[in-house]
């Protein structure tokens, strides 16, 4: 690259003392230079803003903003970007971490495909090395036949600015945006496949996709928001790809319920084992 765009690495917070340094020091630690960190604080009760306010002290491209509410986890991103200037955005949670490496690998393989609108970290192609460039109809096709990439976290993506603003960012759906998002930004704009091993997502008890609300509620979520992305005008499927789709998630969908009640199975057997060995 002979010019470096900026990317504004957007990180929303609420209360992540534990995690919030470490994230930081990440970014800090890049091998590429021109970007802003751009941390919104969601009215955060612990020592969250105390730790962001030491480093944006001591580095100009770490900026803080503390929301007037509590907008929630979707709501806090899409508010992060109004503060972007990059051309590109970089979400990353606050209990996460980008390697050195990380920011350069995406932005370097994006500046490769002008007409992109978004990278995902991708499982690997044993047809082409990445990067790899898709078009919105090669992207769902892919979804469905075994990449899955409407299953990635932001943290797994690098998008462009315009983009973002131009499908509207994510609707604000609890615990669901990501994936709605994948679908409505792949109706428009092609993809460019990368490694995964860019950035570490920590996995901890507080996070929601750990919840009962989230044990109870994510299947059903996740299956209207694709019946949602399927019968929207703007699909790029043609009907009959459409069809097999719904074919296909029918059989998972029972391929689930059975795997979830040998699960059940297994645990009563296993209390029943527990109970007669200590009798």
């Amino acid at each position: 690259m002979t010019e470096t765009p900026l990317v504004s690495v957007l990180m929303t917070a609420f209360n992540q003392e534990k995690h919030i340094a470490e994230a930081i020091e990440s970014v800090l630690a890049s091998n590429y230079s021109n970007f802003e960190l751009i941390i919104t604080d969601d009215q955060s009760k612990d020592e969250t803003v105390e730790i962001v306010n030491h480093f944006s002290k001591s580095d100009e491209r770490v900026k803080l903003f503390i929301n007037d509410k509590n907008l929630g986890d979707y709501p806090n991103r899409n508010k992060a970007s109004t503060y972007a200037r990059g051309k590109y955005i970089k979400f990353l949670d606050a209990d996460d971490i980008i390697y050195h490496y990380g920011l350069h690998v995406m932005v370097e393989y994006m500046e490769r495909f002008p007409e992109a609108g978004f990278g995902l970290a991708s499982l690997v192609s044993s047809a082409k090395p990445f990067p790899i460039l898709l078009s919105p109809k090669e992207i769902y096709l892919e979804n469905f036949n075994e990449y899955s990439h409407f299953d990635r976290a932001p943290g797994s993506s690098i998008i462009r600015l315009d983009a973002f603003k131009r499908v509207g960012g994510f609707s604000g759906k609890r615990m669901i945006g990501d994936y709605e998002f994948w679908f409505k930004i792949a109706r428009y704009y092609s993809m460019v496949k990368f490694p995964f091993d860019l950035y570490w997502s920590r996995v901890h008890p507080n996070q929601e996709s750990q919840t009962d609300y989230a044990r109870k509620n994510y299947s059903i979520l996740r299956r209207t928001v694709l019946e949602e992305a399927l019968l929207n005008p703007d699909c790029p499927l043609s009907a009959e790809e459409i069809r097999q789709v719904r074919i296909q998630n029918r059989r998972i969908e029972r391929k689930d319920v059975f795997l979830n009640y040998l699960s059940k199975i297994n645990k009563v057997i296993r209390k029943k084992n527990k109970v007669g060995l200590n009798n």
